[in-house]
């Protein structure tokens, strides 16, 4: 079953250079992080839930490019264009879902087994399950995590959702926006290889397409848009376009503090 948005991969030249930048503007802490030995990547983490914003850097240029998602972090960053270069769906099954998927056509790839090695030297394990070449304008891949452990245990999962971040409250995701150069192209391609459906987006653009996985929204609108109004909170038109909109939006849903609208990291960050 897919639950959701599990994490944003944001490609940055510093990720703790980003998570303070991100720390200041938004008031969002970075409380993980580590490095993930077999892609030449590293990390920080900033939970919002169980969905969080993963922070890449990359440490080891010939490890990162024989890995999907070390490629897609080290090609923004090569191009000079730091920002979300993919994302991934939560599922209580990935090998379930890439048999599903499969035989319905799908050419999404094996669901293979990760890891990260902690700051504090523990190890999160999962699996994931992608269609290569990863990117923000392709197919996200699909990750289920091993349920326990210091992250993705039943008390760290409980001490994660009562986090109070420094702004002053708690914060979630409730949508993902991303300018692509034709909607209905990329919605297809996302509903083919791994099974979300989309639908014209309601209240919009003519052209523009939006999933709902779990209680978040995802929008593909075309590129160059502006954050517009939407069915109940998401998304929020805070302030109007500008030649430098970035490509992507994440739309942050707080229970404190003001609403601030800020372009960090090469994302467009909404907290409603």
């Amino acid at each position: 079953m897919l639950l959701g948005i599990d994490h944003l991969v944001i490609a940055v030249p510093d990720p703790d250079e980003a998570a303070a930048d991100l720390e200041a503007a938004l008031g969002l802490a970075a409380t993980g992080g580590g490095r993930h030995e077999q892609a030449g990547t590293f990390n920080r983490l900033i939970f919002l839930g169980d969905t969080y914003l993963e922070l890449i850097g990359v440490r080891d240029r010939a490890l990162a490019s024989a890995h999907p998602i070390g490629a897609a972090a080290l090609a923004a960053l090569d191009a000079g264009t730091p920002g979300l270069v993919t994302w991934a769906i939560a599922t209580d099954g990935a090998r379930r879902e890439v048999a599903a998927l499969r035989a319905a056509g799908s050419a999404i790839g094996d669901a293979l087994p990760g890891e990260r090695i902690r700051q504090d030297g523990g190890v999160i394990r999962w699996h994931v399950a992608a269609a290569a070449p990863l990117a923000a304008d392709r197919p996200p891949f699909l990750i289920e995590h091993e349920l326990a452990g210091p992250e993705w245990g039943d008390e760290a999962r409980r001490a994660r959702a009562a986090f109070v971040h420094p702004f002053g409250g708690q914060a979630r995701v409730v949508g993902l926006e991303l300018g692509v150069a034709h909607p209905a192209e990329v919605a297809a391609d996302f509903a083919r290889t791994v099974g979300v459906a989309f639908r014209p987006a309601p209240g919009a653009e003519p052209g523009d397409q939006e999933a709902r996985l779990g209680d978040q929204s995802i929008r593909l609108v075309s590129s160059g848009s502006r954050l517009r109004p939407g069915p109940g909170e998401w998304p929020l038109p805070l302030a109007g376009p500008t030649a430098s909109d970035p490509p992507a939006r994440v739309g942050l849903r707080a229970t404190a503090g003001e609403r601030l609208l800020v372009d960090l990291c090469g994302v467009r960050f909404a907290r409603l």
